[in-house]
């Protein structure tokens, strides 16, 4: 029996082996070096995405060029996604091995489940503030934003936790692209601000087809009145203008809810009509928009480069281009007077090291980011806004702003008239709680308009029973109902990422061989 005990300990003590195989063992706390370590050399990686535009991926590629040259001891390493959810997932797969990226162009909500492994992200209030290499720091070698520089709203939008998690990169809202030439086709005159009530109401009239089942409106066969291409926002922005619970800065889930019922119900109405339809079900709202197929668009401002008869970055063939005029409008309000539309945009965060002076390396090129070369060459390109007004007010700036209409590449009319309309409306911007687990929600809010969507469109009937299924099955498909936080409890710790799972169960399953060898020696000594 001793033997069988002391065998047992042995085999506790070596439980760090196997979480330390497995690089699970947490790092320590981020503590600040008192200075910048400039003889020794540094590398660090940085995740960054871009929508296939070769003109980001050059200033991408530029950005680091001229830092490299400022700190001629820092390699940056850029690795190129097209899909923040692509970055998501590969950050959490590279958690449990410490093989996350230095610094990596990612969202809030991603963050907070980042923030589930020990340590793994680092709290940026230290280094901000810090009077050397902080923000507008006097040992910086270059000129980068003082905090107070910093958009307010935009930079108060990283602060969750009681702590700042990123710096705001670029900031967009959704704007709405509407072929007015059609709109009027049809009889209607464009308000100066549209509601849900008129884009239903044009959306259903465009919807009428002759005999033959072509389209009055455009004279094709296809015609998608009404495209909306991220329908989480649309659900979100709906429930925020109604005053309807979506979810609560302390993690609380109350998306089901009767008000989303009831926009569900009224959603499918117009599906059934053959009003309205969405990017993941049709397709990428331009294309239809330029080929004369939609009359309403609803995309970021950041899309705003692929809207119009005139767009740079057309994607369709310009034999189906059909011209018309494009206006671009604020999304549709339930209160017109008081809008209210959502904030969005990467942000830059930082992932902790064993190394603080590589963590200090890759905080100098995140500030590095925020110049006014980074901000205005990248807002360029689309319809995004700078998030300092360092930026913003820069005569470089201004006179880009001036210039709205002089051609259509730099200066094309659509993108500057979704730049201004960020510009004008940040005041009614809003952003969704953040915690772990409300990147899952945002995702079931979405889904919950697209499985309506599918369900009209195959024949099923949408009654009460089919909403109450529908609920169960997003609450379980998106695993909200084990968080015990659905309408009225508290968010707690979301579920583990899979690589954790995978580590702890193979953990669990050594310990289970070893546990049966270890008793089946013992009964056979025993019976001797």
């Amino acid at each position: 029996m001793k033997k069988f005990i002391s065998v047992l300990v042995i085999c506790i003590l070596l439980i760090p082996m196997f979480t330390a195989c497995h690089g699970a063992r947490s790092l320590d706390p981020f503590v600040m070096p008192e200075s910048f370590d400039t003889d020794r050399q540094y590398e660090i990686t940085f995740w960054a995405k871009n929508d296939t535009n070769m003109t980001q991926v050059e200033i991408y590629n530029r950005t680091i060029e001229e830092f490299q040259k400022l700190y001629p001891n820092i390699t940056v390493n850029l690795r190129l996604y097209t899909d923040y959810g692509r970055i998501y997932n590969d950050v959490i797969t590279n958690i449990s091995t410490q093989t996350t990226p230095n610094v990596c162009i990612t969202y809030p909500d991603h963050i907070a489940t980042y923030m589930t492994g020990a340590n793994v992200m680092v709290p940026l209030n230290d280094l901000m503030a810090h009077s050397e290499y902080g923000l507008g720091g006097s040992a910086l070698l270059f000129d980068g934003p003082a905090e107070d520089e910093i958009v307010p709203k935009f930079l108060e939008e990283c602060s969750f936790g009681g702590a700042y998690y990123a710096l705001p990169y670029m900031r967009s809202t959704e704007a709405c692209y509407v072929n007015k030439t059609y709109v009027e086709k049809l009889g209607f005159t464009l308000p100066e601000k549209l509601t849900w009530e008129f884009i239903w109401e044009v959306s259903d009239a465009a919807a009428a087809k002759d005999a033959d089942g072509t389209y009055l409106v455009n004279g094709q066969k296809v015609m998608i009145p009404f495209i909306y291409k991220s329908t989480d926002n649309m659900m979100i922005q709906m429930l925020r203008q109604k005053s309807a619970g979506y979810s609560t800065a302390e993690g609380e889930i109350l998306l089901f809810n009767d008000t989303t019922e009831e926009l569900l119900w009224e959603i499918a109405e117009h599906v059934e009509k053959g009003a309205f339809s969405t990017f993941k079900l049709s397709g990428y709202p331009a294309n239809f928009l330029n080929a004369g197929q939609c009359i309403f668009g609803i995309d970021s401002t950041a899309g705003a480069t692929w809207m119009g008869s005139d767009a740079p970055l057309i994607d369709i063939s310009e034999e189906n281009l059909v011209e018309f005029e494009t206006v671009v409008m604020e999304i549709p309000q339930f209160d017109p007077e008081n809008p209210v539309m959502i904030s969005q945009g990467p942000s830059v965060c930082i992932f902790n090291k064993e190394d603080p002076q590589e963590v200090l390396a890759s905080w100098l090129f995140t500030q590095y980011l925020l110049t006014n070369d980074v901000q205005i060459a990248y807002a360029q390109t689309e319809g995004y806004v700078p998030v300092t007004l360092k930026a913003q007010q820069s005569e470089v700036y201004q006179d880009y702003l001036s210039r709205a209409g002089e051609d259509n590449e730099l200066y094309y009319q659509i993108k500057m008239d979704a730049t201004n309309l960020l510009l004008s409306h940040i005041d009614d911007t809003f952003v969704t709680p953040v915690f772990n687990g409300s990147a899952s929600l945002r995702d079931a809010a979405g889904a919950l308009i697209e499985n309506v969507n599918k369900s009209v469109r195959r024949g099923q009937t949408v009654d009460e029973a089919y909403m109450e299924k529908l609920q169960e099955d997003i609450l379980s498909l998106y695993r909200l109902d084990q968080s015990g936080a659905v309408n009225g409890g508290k968010q707690e710790l979301g579920a583990l990422p899979t690589a954790s799972v995978v580590l702890l169960a193979c953990i669990g399953g050594v310990w289970c061989l070893i546990l049966l060898y270890l008793l089946k020696e013992y009964i056979k000594k025993s019976g001797k």
